[in-house]
């Protein structure tokens, strides 16, 4: 007659098992905490370029529209939005910095408009991005 003996763990086994789970576990949680954030951050810059690049596309659009043109293009006319609309974590800005370059005359001069986009980074802290173009005044006076 055969023998039959029990499978199982011993007590030792365990205890084994639970001081490698003890120390393999939390730098793997940590590591999967680290990636999720930087899996954050592209996405939270492209959606602020996003947000930046549909301001200034009003903006030019503003200032080739017949019933605006470019002395509409003011930063009173574009208040600061905190937040914006549908994108609680982001503020957005607009500044519009007047230069008379005189290039012989019919619009006298140019600005330029810069668009910046504030947010949190849980990673960074608070980040921003700044976008800028020069609109120049070429209408006939």
């Amino acid at each position: 007659m055969r023998k039959r003996r029990h499978q199982a763990f011993t007590l030792l086994e365990m205890i084994g098992i639970i001081l490698v789970l003890a120390v393999a576990v939390p730098p793997t949680l940590f590591a999967v905490r680290e990636a999720s954030i930087d899996r954050a951050s592209p996405v939270l810059i492209s959606r602020a370029r996003w947000l930046a690049t549909a301001k200034l596309e009003d903006i030019i659009a503003d200032r080739h529209s017949t019933t605006r043109g470019y002395a509409y293009l003011a930063t009173a006319n574009y208040p600061a939005e905190n937040p914006i609309a549908g994108y609680p974590d982001f503020t957005r800005a607009v500044t519009f910095t007047e230069t008379q370059a005189d290039l012989v005359t019919p619009g006298a001069g140019c600005m330029t408009v810069t668009i910046t986009i504030t947010w949190p980074d849980p990673k960074h802290g608070t980040r921003s991005l700044a976008i800028s173009t020069v609109l120049t005044d070429y209408s006939a006076s």
